[in-house]
């Protein structure tokens, strides 16, 4: 299927907008609740991100095609945090949410082989084969190079998943590597290059967009045009998407039947739950169906 899904409810919706749910800062008031039953203890913590997770997609599942999971907030509570994640993920896509795992994983030869499987693929134990995390997609370092990408592009033919190269972030430092210039291109652009060679035969039926997309953030208006312009079936992801001027960035990442990409916002959505402590999916709720209208207004999708 590849990034089909994806594109089918973008196009339903009429919404780009990703979720993104860094779920490191947690309502004070909830937090507290739970500290009273456990104490100050990691136990404490996860139980309030699994109900905080659970709230916030209960409040974004009709108001945007999909959530995307920062793995580190769930990493720093250890195993807990791990379930707590596994949850999230069945949840959302039990509310028919399409799920992007922000892993950014990289790894050679099993160890890549091992993350694919465990993202996106099933785990052997015996003669069974068991899904871990199970997102629909999850982003990867690609400077590692193809070893680093085929397991998972491999997983993604068995599954009909997908997954995300990160080509260029919008941090200021980015451009330290990059933007360095190898042979006649940029560092970034041969990494989007690289996506778009390897997906060639894993495209979506429907749309045609390879089973390798790319994450590509402002502000690099010139850049993304270019990269946009260049990788015709390549999915963009423009993470970090939160201001108006961002909005006006990232319209670069569509194609002109506005599809092949979809925005990551996260701080207008977890700024709607401050101060917030009885219905916190309604405030969510409001908060994303507004950035929903915002994008109807800046770009056709059809």
């Amino acid at each position: 299927m590849s990034f089909d899904s994806l594109q089918a409810r973008i196009r339903a919706l009429k919404s780009p907008v990703v979720a993104e749910l860094d779920l490191q800062d947690l309502p004070p008031a909830l937090l507290a609740r739970h500290i009273g039953q456990c104490g100050e203890t990691l136990q404490a913590a996860a139980q309030a991100t699994e109900e905080f997770g659970l709230l916030l997609i209960d409040g974004l599942w009709d108001a945007v095609p999909a959530v995307s999971f920062p793995a580190a907030p769930f990493e720093r509570l250890g195993w807990r945090g791990l379930a707590v994640l596994e949850k999230l993920i069945a949840h959302a896509k039990q509310k028919g949410l399409f799920v992007i795992a922000d892993a950014q994983r990289g790894g050679l030869g099993p160890a890549a082989t091992a993350y694919a499987a465990a993202w996106l693929g099933r785990v052997p134990v015996g003669g069974a084969l068991s899904p871990v995390f199970d997102a629909d997609c999850v982003t990867v370092n690609g400077y590692l190079g193809s070893d680093c990408l085929k397991p998972f592009l491999d997983c993604c033919a068995g599954t009909g998943k997908c997954a995300l190269v990160v080509a260029k972030l919008p941090s200021p430092s980015s451009v330290e590597l990059e933007d360095l210039v190898a042979g006649d291109r940029l560092v970034h652009t041969a990494v989007g290059d690289l996506a778009g060679r390897l997906a060639k035969g894993a495209a979506g039926e429907k749309y045609g967009f390879g089973a390798l997309g790319v994450v590509f953030g402002t502000p690099y208006p010139v850049e993304m045009k270019q990269l946009r312009r260049r990788l015709e079936r390549v999915f963009f992801l423009v993470p970090c998407c939160d201001t108006a001027g961002d909005m006006e960035v990232a319209q670069h990442a569509f194609n002109e039947y506005g599809r092949g990409a979809a925005v990551c916002v996260g701080k207008p959505i977890l700024d709607a739950c401050r101060g917030v402590d009885t219905d916190i999916s309604q405030a969510v709720h409001t908060v994303a169906s507004e950035l929903g209208r915002k994008w109807k207004e800046s770009i056709t999708i059809l």
